[in-house]
């Protein structure tokens, strides 16, 4: 009986439990409003409002809650905005269902504010506008939700961050919340980072900025916790007694595309290698958090790169394509590489000895994103297989979504003869009829859920430029100079060579072929 009591007691205080859980959910019912802000450049058009538009057809942004702001210095009407987002919102990523209505409902949702970015008018009259949808929801002054997505340059975050704080924030807490996501680049360089986070900061709480990667948001990425934390498989694996290299790979097979200019201010290591590549190499390397917590995560991820040694200029080969510089807006002596492959060493206990191979670079000969651990040869080898190729397990970002391991067997036959093959998991395949959300898709809704998981944490923004600043600026200084390769390429020869020398061994003859349906 007393155990039976006990028991009863127990059940008793879960259900308390998720009470408590389903009455801090309540506080997030008030009305929704999300702003974007540049919401007639080309970010907005092209990813900000579809991300929106997915989340809403999946009835993540419900109507009677959601309104959708535009704010821009361009003076146009309502309509006019909606008509020059339309196009980008039709395409539903091969779906056959017919999305006309809910597009059309959506577009009803838009509202569009011109004003400037530092001009106090044009955003009290986004709080008025804003403060009208808040009052016809019967919202609560203080308990609804404000969303601000800055897509615009970073040179206007501080104007954009102080304006909103002074016009547009709500003005009690009773539930309800102020955020606001930043794009990439943040800053160029460890001071102008760090400007730029003490203005925003100034202004904003931490809890407040979504500092977005987009390449946090991509499926495979979401995916390393789980394949390195919930596989006793990869957990004695994973460490320098038995992977000898890993590289993490940016490849695209285009050059600058009108976007020269833009680029030569910024480069492939700030506009690639600095953020997308270096948060993926946080996941690969990061010690298991005490828990799935936002803040658990981002601790791990900010002692590994407090963990990494100066790079050595050595083990960095830059890389600039043949034509270029032909691109009339960008500079004829550009010294900006388009190219760039560098080795990251981690002085820690699981990691030490082992290099991180980041490689970027555009004009190349194929376009794709992966990730490729690559193990130590197997001791005492009797099948005599080492020119068959090491053992690698591969995590292909994009496209084609997919994981293999590569592996040694029998080639069938009467022959006691080896060969490379893999065990396959493609996600086209396996995961058929299931839609793979875009990233900004998942991180805008992150943010609206205010986990912070998935966004770049201060401390985190400091370590990573930490790593990148001294050599990025030997780059602008003209101390180091990028190899020229020509478009198509593998990119410099250097490169190959580098990666030889930290150790990497090429598997020839070995080519995976996606499996079709």
């Amino acid at each position: 009986m007393e155990s039976g009591q006990w028991l009863v007691e127990k059940r008793s205080s879960f259900k308390s439990d998720s009470s408590v859980k389903e009455s801090e959910n309540m506080s997030e019912t008030g009305c929704l409003s999300i702003i974007v802000l540049g919401a007639s450049g080309d970010l907005a058009k092209k990813k900000t409002f579809p991300a929106l538009f997915h989340l809403y057809c999946q009835d993540f942004l419900p109507p009677d809650e959601v309104h959708i702001f535009g704010y821009a210095r361009t003076k146009i009407s309502d309509d006019e905005l909606r008509n020059r987002i339309r196009g980008y919102l039709t395409s539903d990523r091969g779906s056959s269902l017919d999305r006309s209505e809910d597009l059309s409902k959506f577009l009803k949702l838009i509202k569009y504010v011109s004003g400037g970015y530092d001009e106090e008018d044009g955003f009290k009259r986004l709080d008025k506008k804003i403060s009208e949808h808040e009052i016809s929801k019967n919202s609560t002054e203080g308990s609804s939700r404000r969303l601000f997505y800055l897509a615009l340059p970073p040179s206007v975050y501080p104007s954009v961050s102080k304006m909103i704080r002074q016009c547009c924030m709500n003005k009690s807490d009773l539930g309800g919340w102020t955020r606001i996501v930043v794009e990439k680049p943040f800053g160029k360089d460890l001071d102008s980072a760090e400007q730029l986070s003490s203005q925003i900061g100034e202004l904003f709480d931490e809890s407040q900025i979504y500092r977005i990667d987009h390449y946090l948001g991509k499926e495979l990425v979401q995916n390393l916790l789980v394949l390195r934390f919930a596989n006793r498989l990869f957990l004695p694996l994973w460490n320098r007694d038995n992977i000898d290299n890993v590289q993490i790979v940016f490849r695209e097979d285009f050059g600058t595309d009108g976007r020269g200019g833009y680029f030569d201010e910024y480069g492939i290591i700030r506009d690639i290698i600095q953020n997308h590549l270096l948060q993926v190499f946080c996941l690969v390397a990061m010690e298991k958090p005490v828990s799935l917590k936002p803040e658990h995560i981002r601790d791990e991820k900010v002692k590994v790169l407090q963990s990494v040694l100066p790079i050595k200029d050595e083990e960095v080969v830059l890389g600039q394509y043949e034509g270029y510089r032909e691109d009339p807006t960008v500079p004829d002596h550009s010294n900006t590489p388009t190219f760039a492959t560098m080795v990251l060493r981690i002085h820690n206990e699981r990691w030490e000895g082992v290099p991180f191979i980041l490689k970027a670079g555009k004009a190349l000969n194929s376009s794709k994103a992966e990730i490729r651990v690559q193990f130590k040869d197997v001791p005492g080898d009797i099948f005599k297989c080492q020119k068959q190729g090491r053992n690698e397990f591969v995590i292909r970002l994009q496209p084609s979504e997919a994981m293999y391991m590569k592996l040694t067997v029998k080639q069938p036959g009467l022959e006691m003869s080896t060969v490379q093959s893999e065990l396959d998991l493609s996600y086209k395949q396996r995961y058929q009829g299931v839609t793979i959300p875009e990233a900004y898709e998942r991180l805008i809704l992150d943010t609206i859920r205010g986990d912070q998981q998935h966004f770049v944490r201060r401390d985190e923004l400091k370590a990573a430029w930490e790593i990148f600043t001294p050599i990025l600026h030997r780059i602008d200084d003209g101390e180091m100079e990028p190899s020229m390769y020509k478009p198509g390429s593998r990119g410099p020869e250097e490169a190959d060579e580098l990666l030889a020398k930290a150790g990497y061994v090429q598997t020839h003859g070995y080519i995976w072929i996606p499996p079709t349906l």
